[in-house]
């Protein structure tokens, strides 16, 4: 075989409309032209795209216009796209089909699924793509039928590539929270480079007989991946088992700055202004600022009581500001409800409701304060339940005095 280079990427999502911002689909318009540039000057034997080229599976017509006036780059310089579709681009349905497909029709690339052996082949290599079925049951039921009317026939003596789109089930590489579509049994052996796609950080690892690898997402498509590095991997191939992996990175993607921070036991006036002044801090021309909220609410205060508006308007040369309040209202549980105000309460109940009056105090007082106040909850306990307000305003006046002889009624 003789020595070849090829690119692998995957989500361009190109269309997506981030945050309602027609800026940010032009950043994904941006960053996909950015790596055809850097395609072009490489000059590869051919390009593998592992899914999701597209945010929609009927992309918007000037979206679609984009992707054609690129693609007619690599086929200008006969430089072949090979590609699979994502979970964004798949086909929505049998009777329409994946957008895919018409831009195969034209020339403009090799949909691998839609040709007889879902492959394509050189003097070098064999390629290899399965499509995608978005679910775990879906691939269970339907990737196995595939590969068996299209029987995978890596050669030995080539270089073969086996191109999808889904995450592996392996805590090692897919993200908390992510399903995982593909067992590894699934995954046909006899491949020398695993070309991936759907999985958004970068990733080069062994598999079976072979390497695995994610490519990465082009641009930022959520917030918890604003520091991964974007770009594409480019791959040199001297012999079958001498071949290099580099990463080709993007400098056009928009900066996130995350701002994240535990605001526990602070009143929503002192989150509120602490959360402007590191807003005012961080604020940078054109970047988009994560503004995070995290920890405990005080008891009775709730989320909606912080000014997010006056936090988001801090910034003056982002081009926007992601609030997300993540904050927890204190509630009392209902264990410690029925401790407090359940019938037939004994020493050991009051106890447990004088240690989650504590806990909920030692939030915003100190270790003395919040005892006392601890003790004076527990003692109201009796008088609010049978409505008693002579003796509540009672126990209020006689803890007001103590608080002003102790100077720390505040």
């Amino acid at each position: 075989m003789k020595p070849f280079s090829f690119v692998h990427l995957a989500d361009a999502h190109l269309g997506k409309l981030q945050y309602g911002l027609e800026v940010r689909r032009e950043d994904f318009t941006k960053a996909f032209i950015e790596a055809v540039e850097e395609i072009i000057k490489l000059k590869p034997n051919f390009i593998v795209i592992s899914g999701d080229l597209f945010e929609e599976a009927r992309p918007a017509n000037p979206t679609l216009a984009t992707a054609i006036r690129e693609l007619r780059r690599f086929r200008d310089r006969n430089i072949p796209v090979l590609a699979v579709d994502g979970s964004h681009d798949s086909a929505p349905n049998v009777i329409t089909g994946t957008i895919l497909i018409p831009l195969d029709r034209a020339g403009l690339l090799h949909y691998l699924p839609f040709h007889e052996g879902s492959c394509w082949r050189s003097e070098s290599c064999y390629v290899y793509g399965i499509p995608n079925y978005n679910t775990r049951t879906k691939t269970e039921k339907m990737l196995p039928e595939f590969l068996a009317n299209n029987n995978p026939k890596p050669d030995p003596s080539l270089f073969n590539i086996f191109a999808f789109h889904g995450a592996l089930d392996d805590p090692t590489l897919k993200p908390p929270g992510m399903d995982a579509e593909l067992r590894p049994e699934i995954i046909p052996d006899g491949f020398d480079y695993y070309a991936g796609g759907h999985i958004h950080n970068p990733i080069k690892i062994q598999f079976k007989s072979g390497t695995l690898a994610y490519s990465g997402c082009l641009e930022t498509t959520t917030h918890r991946e604003a520091e991964i590095e974007k770009g594409f991997n480019y791959i040199t191939v001297q012999s079958k088992n001498v071949y290099e992996v580099q990463r080709i990175r993007l400098t056009s993607p928009r900066p996130f700055l995350i701002i994240k921070e535990d605001f526990s036991g602070k009143a929503p006036e002192e989150i509120t202004r602490l959360a402007t002044k590191l807003v005012e801090e961080a604020d940078r021309p054109g970047s988009v600022l994560v503004v995070i909220l995290e920890g405990l609410l005080p008891m009775a205060v709730s989320r909606t009581q912080i000014d997010s508006a006056k936090i988001r308007s801090a910034a003056k040369q982002a081009l926007y500001v992601h609030f997300l309040n993540k904050m927890e209202e204190s509630k009392i549980s209902e264990e410690a409800r029925q401790a407090i105000f359940g019938a037939g309460r004994e020493m050991k109940t009051l106890d447990r409701a004088y240690e989650y009056f504590l806990r909920v105090f030692l939030t915003q007082y100190s270790h003395d304060k919040a005892e006392r106040l601890a003790r004076l909850a527990v003692d109201l306990v009796e008088p609010l339940s049978k409505g008693e307000r002579k003796r509540v305003e009672k126990l209020l006046e006689e803890f007001a005095g103590s608080e002003n002889s102790l100077g720390t009624l505040s």
